[in-house]
């Protein structure tokens, strides 16, 4: 996918502002592409950006309509459909990252057949993968995995890339999720590759590179979620990364949604991690770890992280509070 920029997020009739996480998430990490926000009556969220009809986004140069919103089951609402038609009719693509797809929708495959417009199904691959041969790629490649699914892991490689470039270093996010895809303007979303081609599609995505080049591969799930393992396996093995970075959310008491699964030992975490990682890169190892403490006060968050370090003997930080600089340090 090669989504052009910049984008009018389409936030629809969101009813709260985590309805509107994969615009918020285009906002806060690609800012230059999020040219305004429309809003249809009884939204709930709001960027802060300029609020825009399509008239006047196309005249500020928007490229892309960016279904900026994920409602419940992810479906494309009967309420939306004239204004995607109207993007379409003046010049914009589409771009979504929802279950349901825009190309299902006859209305707007037609539209967009018709005037040469692209309809982007971000969570649903184009292309067809080979499956992973494990074979040694030029370049470096870094992976965030995590204890548990949604514990920061896209944050982390999106910071620690901005902080590698920084500082004149080569280097690319890699997305594997819808989010990561509008942000990056291309990807593959891994949860929806057939489970055999998982790896070949992260080899695809991450291809040789210079020596001195850094993938930074967002990760998915966790080797210890029963819903999400089979995901994160096949990442690790098709990164070959040469560092990890291991990612915590220290107030959970259980899996994400799995009341029954308690979140893992982080110690355990990594050295299961580095097992699954040494079938395609025995080298591999983890330069750091990186806490969410936004639940925690200033002073207890603090206090976590120091502890965390000292207990595990590898830099911790908290991408938000305190930076990424120090697991860039180790990288390098």
């Amino acid at each position: 996918m090669n989504i052009q920029t910049p984008y009018l997020l389409f936030l629809g009739d969101a009813p709260d502002p985590l309805a509107a996480k994969v615009a918020r998430g285009i906002c806060d990490w690609r800012p230059e592409s999020a040219i305004g926000q429309l809003r249809l009556q009884g939204c709930n969220a709001d960027l802060g950006l300029r609020d825009m009809d399509i008239a006047q986004a196309v005249a500020a140069g928007a490229k892309t309509l960016v279904v900026g919103v994920a409602n419940r089951g992810g479906v494309i609402a009967d309420g939306w459909i004239e204004i995607l038609r109207e993007a379409l009719a003046q010049g914009m693509d589409i771009a979504a990252g929802l279950h349901n797809r825009l190309a299902d929708v006859p209305t707007l495959k037609a539209d967009a057949d018709r005037l040469g417009r692209q309809l982007f199904d971000v969570r649903h691959p184009s292309t067809a993968f080979d499956v992973g041969s494990g074979a040694k790629r030029g370049g470096k490649r870094l992976l965030p995995v995590g204890t548990d699914c949604s514990c920061g892991k896209m944050y982390t490689a999106l910071a620690i890339e901005k902080a590698l470039r920084a500082r004149g270093i080569k280097a690319d996010f890699r997305a594997t999720g819808q989010t990561g895809i509008l942000v990056a303007g291309g990807g593959v979303c891994v949860d929806a590759v057939v489970a055999d081609f998982i790896s070949g599609a992260v080899e695809w995505l991450s291809p040789d590179n210079d020596d001195d080049h850094w993938d930074v591969v967002e990760g998915q799930g966790s080797l210890f979620h029963p819903s999400f393992a089979g995901v994160t396996t096949g990442l690790i093995h098709g990164a070959q990364p040469d560092a990890l970075v291991l990612c915590h959310e220290p107030t959970r008491t259980h899996m994400r949604g799995l009341p029954d699964f308690p979140v893992p030992d982080m110690q355990a975490c990594m050295d299961a991690v580095l097992r699954v990682a040494d079938l395609t890169n025995p080298n591999a190892r983890f330069v750091g770890i990186a806490v969410d403490t936004s639940k925690l006060a200033e002073q207890q968050a603090l206090d976590y992280l120091q502890q965390t370090e000292q207990s595990l003997g590898l830099v911790t930080v908290d991408p938000v509070r305190t930076g990424v600089e120090r697991l860039v340090d180790q990288m390098i």
